[in-house]
């Protein structure tokens, strides 16, 4: 499996209980898993602990067989090739469009080469001179997608990604971002509370209540 997540508990600080426990699951390269669960049910939690953004106290994360974490190893999230985007985007408000997408391209040879694939990819040409501020809910998400693709990230984390659009915006840009996540074949793990959300774009669907895996099945 290209993403293996296997016994998982994690704490926070001063929790008086796990905010995970035990959760395993594993995920073929290409697949998209929708996590599905209520607020404080653990989902953005299992997202964090993927991309290093917390350290579980027990339990390992494999990504295309690497470890990232377990008992013995730890791996910081600069190291671990995986994009995230967040539920407001964190978007650079001071940058356009271009500089947004490019920031994480280390290689400044291919930046144009890759500017311009990700701009065709999310639908923005003509819009790279733009400064975030001035585009709408739907773009800026486009813009943080092409932020994280850029990089060619062996894996794509989106925690809520509808969560800041307007209801009415919400079914057409459901259907940009499954485009978007097809085209670029990537592997992605996004989490919401929303099942219309999970099963319009997921391949897989796994269910968390109060930090446990409840539930975890192919979405036909």
């Amino acid at each position: 499996m290209y993403l293996e997540v296997k016994d998982l508990c994690f704490r926070y600080k001063n929790a008086k209980e796990d905010t995970l426990k035990n959760i395993s699951f594993s995920l073929s390269e290409g697949s998209i898993l929708g996590v599905l669960g209520d607020s404080g049910s653990g989902k953005s939690t299992i997202l964090r602990v993927i991309a290093g953004l917390e350290k579980p106290y027990s339990g390992y994360v494999k990504v295309n067989s690497n470890l990232f974490c377990s008992d013995k190893v730890f791996v910081q999230p600069e190291k671990r090739d995986i994009g995230m985007v967040f539920q407001d985007y964190a978007l650079f408000p001071h940058m356009t469009v271009k500089k947004n997408i490019v920031f994480g391209v280390k290689d400044k040879s291919k930046k144009e080469y890759i500017l311009k694939e990700m701009l065709d990819l999310v639908n923005l040409n003509g819009f790279e001179n733009r400064y975030t501020y001035e585009l709408s809910g739907g773009q800026q998400q486009r813009v943080a997608l092409a932020r994280s693709l850029a990089r060619k990230p062996s894996i794509l984390l989106l925690d809520e990604p509808f969560s800041s659009l307007d209801a009415s915006l919400q079914e057409k840009i459901r259907n940009e971002l499954n485009e978007i996540l097809r085209a670029s074949k990537i592997t992605a793990v996004f989490v919401s509370h929303n099942i219309v959300d999970v099963k319009a774009i997921s391949d897989y669907i796994l269910i968390c209540r109060d930090g446990m895996v409840v539930d975890f099945y192919k979405n036909i």
